[in-house]
C-alpha cells in the first residue's frame, strides 16, 4: 500500500502562484510514477502533469497541453515527495488537485490517490 498526503492548496488571485506538495509513504519505489490530477465542479476528473520512470534512474514529465509552460512537475526521491509549481494561475485552473502514484507510468486509473486540496484562483 502507497499513502498520498496533498497539501499546499488556497486562494490566489489570477496570475499568482501556488506550490502543492505530496507526500508519499508506505512501500514505495523508485520505479513508481508520480502526478497530478484536478477535478473541477461539475466535471470529469483531467490528467494534469506526471513525472514518469523511463527505466534506470532516468525519469521523464509530462503535462496537459492547457498548463504547458505554466506549471512544473518534480520530485526529491530522497523526501519521496512530489512538487507541482503552478505560475500565472488562471481562473480556470480552479479545482480540487489530486496527487497519484502508479508503477512506472501514470494512467488513466492510476493505483493510488491522495484525497486531494483545492485550489481556487480569483479573478
Amino acid at each position: 500500500q502507497v499513502q498520498l498526503v496533498e497539501s499546499g492548496g488556497g486562494l490566489v488571485q489570477a496570475g499568482g502562484s501556488l506550490r502543492l506538495s505530496c507526500a508519499a509513504s508506505g512501500r514505495t519505489f523508485s520505479s513508481y510514477a508520480m502526478g497530478w490530477f484536478r477535478q473541477a465542479p461539475g466535471k470529469e476528473r483531467e490528467f494534469v502533469a506526471a513525472i514518469n520512470w523511463s527505466g534506470g534512474s532516468t525519469y521523464y514529465t509530462d503535462y496537459t497541453d492547457s498548463v504547458k509552460g505554466r506549471f512544473t512537475i518534480s520530485r526529491d526521491y530522497a523526501k519521496n515527495t512530489v512538487y507541482l509549481q503552478m505560475n500565472s494561475l488562471k481562473p480556470e485552473d480552479t479545482a480540487v488537485y489530486y496527487c497519484a502514484a502508479n508503477k512506472v507510468v501514470i494512467t488513466t486509473k492510476p493505483d493510488y490517490w491522495g484525497q486531494g486540496t483545492q485550489v481556487t484562483v480569483s479573478s
